[in-house]
């Protein structure tokens, strides 16, 4: 007659389900960090990571439920843990070295890198719960009962997993910190079971010790793999480039795109082409030397903000920047020292705006991104309402876009803006109106006339040629594209072409 196997007791069979499916939503969620720098943060790359993780939770269960019927499971617990350990600390080579292969937002390359980044892992791991289940069915009249109780627990290890990485481990330690240290808890747990259970398994010590051996090759190799940030922020994986044709020249990176750029020694010097239409508009709006009141959503390099305060000392400054960590690093290592005219308050962008009073600003400023996409929540009509709402009569919104051909986004936020305000331009270079090529545009919007004219002879200077379209050309651009509002603004489907 066949023996059954011994069942592990209730503690330990609980422990092993919360653990497994709590270091798989840790891993998922840290996925998205890893892969950022390499292909963006868009909701393609979210979705990606996601469907993989997915995929690997259904094929690693369905084949954990086979092994579980062919095997006794007490004898693949512990190497469970422990190839999901080996797995975990593979992903940093994985992600690093194919990163720089499959950079770019290619749909391909998101699956494949999403792939390197969590799937292995994750089947692994999620082979474990369905083991656990077997071994605690000694009798099938509660079989329902031990299910029931397992899944939950899985599922709350994964609730606290997410809650816990989002909020904690995120802002505490490095994303190479968080999977590397996932990897020793993995592997430790695996050889404490293993131990645990060496009475009833005489025979896996050694297969414990091989995978010891490939686990160290493969924490080797994580921790040699090449890391693309100087400093990695809560939302940003973040370097500062020194430029060699410019003594004080900076390039701020964020997750492996070009940012911002800013000259330690003269912060009048503007490098990037849109930042120099905003000064532009900003040089008409107020005279140098002119007091204004502005509002930066967004700070990125501090750059535009650190040029009102050079030009037009006096001024009374707040930029709301999401990422403290990114304001720290400015402070460091880009001169950006905050103070009574130039003001820092850290949060969300449209959480701050609503709080700032009426009519408060001449100027207001939107460059605030992930990676080279603006937020959805930042380019709603409900978003315009508010910054028409903070807007001084006189006062002028300038904000910063991306987007390529066949301009579909671009379309859709000026008509956005346009449904907030009564005048809206346009600068951006002719090839990008005409859909020949992505670049930034710059939306400008005012309850009064806009200084188009007055501007021409500052844009004029410029040394890439722009165009500015307003009125009738401005409609004909536009071609009846939809206004974004909360209810539907999908961003990310409209930049994808």
């Amino acid at each position: 007659m066949e023996t059954k196997p011994r069942a592990l007791p209730s503690a330990l069979a609980t422990a092993l389900a919360f653990g497994a499916s709590g270091a798989v939503l840790v891993l998922e969620i840290v996925a998205l960090r890893l892969v950022g720098p390499y292909v963006g943060v868009t909701l393609q790359v979210s979705s990606s990571v996601i469907g993989v993780a997915l995929a690997a939770i259904a094929y690693g269960a369905w084949i954990g439920g086979r092994l579980a019927d062919r095997f006794d499971p007490r004898t693949l617990l512990a190497p469970a843990l422990i190839l999901g350990a080996i797995g975990s600390a593979v992903t940093l080579p994985l992600v690093r070295w194919g990163g720089e292969l499959l950079r770019g937002g290619a749909a391909p390359a998101v699956l494949l890198l999403a792939a390197c980044a969590i799937f292995l892992p994750a089947l692994v791991l999620s082979t474990i719960p369905p083991m656990v289940v077997k071994l605690q069915l000694a009798d099938l009249s509660q079989a329902g009962t031990v299910v029931g109780r397992l899944s939950s627990i899985g599922t709350l290890g994964a609730i606290t997993a997410t809650l816990v990485t989002g909020f904690v481990f995120v802002a505490a330690m490095p994303s190479s910190v968080i999977v590397m240290s996932l990897a020793v808890v993995l592997a430790a747990s695996g050889f404490a079971l293993g131990w645990w259970l060496r009475r009833d398994l005489p025979g896996t010590p050694r297969i414990r010790a091989s995978l010891a051996a490939v686990g160290l090759v493969g924490a080797g190799l994580g921790a040699a793999a090449p890391t693309p940030c100087d400093v990695e922020t809560a939302y940003h994986c973040a370097s500062v480039v020194e430029d060699p044709a410019r003594e004080g020249g900076r390039t701020l990176l964020l997750n492996s795109a070009r940012h911002s750029y800013v000259d330690l020694d003269d912060p009048t010097y503007l490098e990037f082409e849109y930042v120099k239409w905003i000064g532009a508009v900003t040089d008409v709006l107020a005279p140098a030397g002119t007091r204004i009141d502005a509002l930066h959503l967004g700070g990125g390099g501090f750059t535009v903000p650190n040029y009102v305060r050079a030009t037009r000392p006096g001024s009374d400054q707040l930029v709301l920047e999401l990422d403290g960590g990114l304001v720290d690093l400015d402070e460091r290592d880009l001169g950006l020292r905050p103070g009574p005219d130039l003001r820092v308050q850290v949060g969300d962008a449209r959480v701050g705006l609503a709080a700032r009073p009426d009519a408060a600003y001449d100027l207001v400023v939107g460059d605030a991104f992930g990676h080279l996409v603006v937020p959805w929540h930042l380019a709603t009509r409900e978003m315009a309402d508010e910054v028409a709402r903070v807007l001084r009569p006189g006062g002028v919104y300038a904000q910063n876009v991306i987007d390529y051909p066949p301009n579909r986004f671009i379309r859709a936020e000026v008509a956005t803006v346009a449904a907030a305000f009564p005048n809206v331009a346009l600068i951006a270079p002719p090839a990008s109106i005409a859909g020949d090529r992505g670049s930034n545009f710059v939306i400008l919007a005012s309850h009064s006339p806009l200084p188009v004219n007055a501007m021409w002879p500052r844009l004029a200077a410029i040394e890439e040629p722009v165009t500015v379209l307003t009125g009738p050309e401005l409609d004909a651009f536009v071609d009846g594209a939809r206004v974004l509002t909360d209810d539907y603004a999908p961003v990310d489907q409209l930049l994808a072409g």
